[in-house]
């Protein structure tokens, strides 16, 4: 029989080429430690050129923000000068379309007056006209003058001192109650208070003030800057002379000077005035109320309908209480359209 041969693992060749395999790996690392730094020096140089690019590429970036900027900045300066320039335009054609109204609503008012005249007119009776033609040429002290009754001894003003008739109607307002004072040249009492009651001048509050032309000429200074709170109505103004002034035997006017009558019942007032302004058994009311509208809100469409009432309310306030409504077409002292 054959002799096994006995096989030994750790003999000289497998030593050897242990050896060999560590000789390789510290090779290796001797080899990437040498080209460690050419590596990192390459890397940094690459890092170098691509940031040198990137800032000259930002350098170029922020020159065409610059220019944006600038042609940003014009193009602005020309939208804001266009704008302004559409803003003077657009308040131009405001005022042109605001005139063109204005003569648009004057010439209707002034059609209007003429069709109430001829229809005044054409309402007399063969015995007005009789009477008419009977009136003597010397006017008795308790005619008409102009279709207003002037037989009063005393009279009240009621005057809307609202912020619209402050700003467009004052110089009128002034000018219609120095006419109305001239037409009474000799009174037993004056008194003056806005649409809600409340005095001209606190004094003579509840009282009635003695006639004189010095009164006068006081009356027409303080109204040039007399501005109380109103509530453009004259419903308080009204009811509030009637109660504390109405007396028997007393010939008594109330002359209401306004443009605006906004918020209540026109027959509510109606009602009210008919219950404290009663007539007595000769039919004469305690009061004559008497109005002057002021064609203030004419240009306005949000407060044409304020208009409307004021007029239908005071022409039938006139009428029932023995007075006489007037409608002014213009608002020019001077009486130009």
């Amino acid at each position: 029989m054959k002799r096994r041969r006995t096989i030994e693992v750790f003999s000289l060749s497998f030593l050897d080429v242990v050896s060999c395999g560590f000789g390789a790996i510290i090779l290796l690392l001797v080899i990437s430690k040498f080209a460690e730094p050419l590596v990192v020096e390459g890397i940094s140089r690459d890092l170098r050129a691509g940031m040198t690019r990137l800032e000259r590429e930002l350098d170029e970036v922020r020159g065409r923000s610059r220019e944006l900027n600038r042609q940003l900045a014009e193009k602005r300066n020309i939208l804001a000068r266009e704008e302004g320039r559409m803003a003077r335009l657009q308040g131009e054609l405001a005022a042109v379309r605001s005139r063109h109204r204005s003569a648009a609503i004057a010439l209707a008012a002034q059609e209007r007056i003429r069709r109430q005249l001829l229809a005044a007119r054409q309402e007399l009776t063969e015995e007005m006209r009789r009477l008419q033609a009977r009136t003597p040429a010397i006017r008795p002290p308790d005619s008409a003058i102009g279709g207003v009754p002037v037989d009063s001894e005393y009279i009240i003003f009621v005057i809307d001192t609202s912020g619209s008739m402050q700003r467009f109607a004052w110089p009128m307002v002034r000018k219609m109650m120095a006419q109305i004072l001239a037409i009474y040249p000799r009174l037993k009492g004056i008194q003056v208070m806005n649409d809600m009651g409340d005095y001209m001048f606190s004094q003579y509050a509840g009282r009635w003030i003695t006639d004189s032309p010095a009164r006068r000429r006081a009356i027409l200074r303080r109204l040039a800057s007399w501005s109380p709170f109103s509530n453009s109505s004259p419903v308080e103004g009204i009811t509030a002379a009637i109660r504390r002034f109405h007396t028997p035997g007393r010939r008594i006017s109330v002359y209401v000077l306004g443009d605006d009558f906004s918020s209540g019942s026109i027959q509510a007032v109606v009602d009210t005035v008919d219950r404290i302004n009663r007539a007595g058994r000769d039919g004469r009311r305690l009061v004559r109320i008497h109005a002057v509208g002021f064609p203030v809100l004419f240009g306005r469409p949000d407060a044409g309908a304020n208009v409307v009432r004021f007029a239908a309310l005071m022409r039938r306030l006139a009428e029932d209480n023995s007075g006489s409504f007037v409608g002014l077409h213009t608002l020019d002292p001077a009486g130009n359209r």
